[in-house]
């Protein structure tokens, strides 16, 4: 369980991992050194230092909405997108997560815990898939865009 002043979050060790408390820092130790030993003490390190950092300054990720028309707009505390459908999209906040629109194509979700501000990212951005001929879509900030040519036409 680690503890900040953004919140708290709480993981389950594995059995083979036995956590130490070393002056200012926390110290994870494996029971052997067989090769799924190895593997739990490097995940269990970094879901343990993703936590620090989560609780102390949290993690936020930039989406761009790209396309002719498509905006988000806030409605308290959840989101309504206008992707090119003939109807809004509502998305709902789960807990531990903050929206904030910055402006109607950019839009910053952001929590303390880094895999959950990753799923509802990937939930927003399967609502409307990137095109890779236009360009259109929800993208993240910082990604690459795939984008193919088009048909070139017939030739005689």
């Amino acid at each position: 369980s680690v503890k900040g002043p953004k919140g708290s979050l709480s993981h389950v060790l594995p059995e083979l991992i036995t956590p130490k408390k070393e002056e200012n820092s926390l110290v994870l130790t494996r029971a052997s050194d067989e090769r799924a030993a190895k593997s739990l003490h490097g995940l269990s390190r970094t879901l343990v230092s993703n936590m620090v950092t989560g609780v102390t300054t949290g993690y936020s990720k930039k989406i761009m909405i790209v396309g002719v028309g498509y905006k988000v707009a806030a409605k308290g505390k959840d989101l309504e997108f206008a992707l090119g459908y003939s109807h809004p999209i509502n998305f709902t906040a789960p807990a531990g997560i903050t929206f904030t629109v910055e402006t109607p194509t950019d839009l910053v979700v952001s929590g303390v815990d880094k895999q959950l501000v990753g799923e509802v990212v990937a939930k927003i951005q399967k609502l409307r898939k990137a095109d890779p001929y236009k360009g259109k879509g929800l993208h993240l900030q910082g990604a690459r865009i795939r984008r193919k040519a088009g048909k070139t036409g017939k030739k005689a």
